[in-house]
């Protein structure tokens, strides 16, 4: 795995049963592949869907992270998913439903956990999911939660709103990478997932999950600093260097006053920006 999990942006679900699908996935281009073994494998094909996986896993090249998307902790099919992690060998698991208790279930030790929140109660509990030692990040899961509560979708995403703002404070709170945003259902719709991973983006998320790989382009450039996102971050650490090198710890850049909370955000900008 040569990307590092807190640079990842996409996450591009493929179902775990479609060898073609899973093999494209892995060549798209996304940050990290989630091979589903849950909504998208019927309860008849887990078996196989778990043997194709780890063909597949075996055969393409580890040059992106790939997890597994299991069934939830509970089910009939849990613990046969887990048993068959030593054949995938995936870089971390994907949870959902996932809750502290749905946790517990799985242990303290293994692959990392993406904890995908998707129910009421995971909202409810989600800094303490966060705060589990085996989870590295929580997904919003918008779908599912939406029909619990019933939710009508918005074309701002204001319904979401509070789910999504939880997600982050939690996930700081945590001390783990920001959240991943829920996945834009409808393919076509360029503008519309667009519009929805800034919202994300502007309230603390770190990436968005996609089912086809046509929407990693738009994910990629959202959450990915602009050029001049990129240049004022290096000069606010230069102007920031260079007053604490004077045994200042404040200083103005073009008017505006540069401290502690806008060097850090710099640096967070230019870590994203892989530089």
């Amino acid at each position: 795995m040569t990307l590092a999990f807190e640079a990842v942006r996409s996450l591009l679900f493929a179902p775990g049963k479609d060898e073609r699908k899973l093999t494209k996935a892995l060549a798209s281009g996304a940050d990290l592949v989630v091979a589903d073994l849950e909504d998208a494998v019927p309860p008849g094909e887990k078996e196989a869907a778990r043997e194709t996986i780890a063909r597949v896993f075996a055969r393409e090249p580890r040059d992106r992270p790939r997890f597994v998307r299991i069934n939830a902790p509970g089910t009939e099919w849990a613990d046969g998913d887990l048993a068959a992690l030593a054949d995938i060998r995936p870089d971390g698991i994907m949870v959902p439903k996932a809750t502290p208790s749905a946790l517990a279930a799985l242990g303290e030790h293994g692959p990392p956990v993406l904890a995908l929140i998707e129910t009421a109660a995971g909202v409810r509990e989600a800094y303490e999911t966060a705060a589990h030692p085996r989870v590295a990040a929580l997904m919003l899961g918008g779908a599912d939660l939406a029909a619990e509560a019933n939710l009508e979708v918005r074309a701002d995403g204001q319904e979401l709103l509070h789910a999504r703002s939880t997600l982050v404070f939690a996930s700081v709170a945590a001390g783990i990478r920001p959240p991943f945003d829920v996945v834009h259902l409808d393919v076509r719709d360029d503008a519309g997932q667009e519009a929805e991973a800034r919202l994300a983006r502007s309230l603390g998320f770190g990436g968005k999950a996609c089912v086809h790989p046509a929407q990693l382009s738009g994910v990629h450039r959202v959450f990915t600093p602009t050029e001049a996102e990129t240049a004022h971050a290096k000069a606010v650490l230069a102007a920031f260097d260079d007053a604490a090198g004077r045994g200042e710890s404040v200083v103005l850049l073009d008017g505006k006053l540069v401290d502690p909370p806008i060097v850090a955000r710099a640096r967070t900008t230019l870590a994203r920006a892989g530089g």
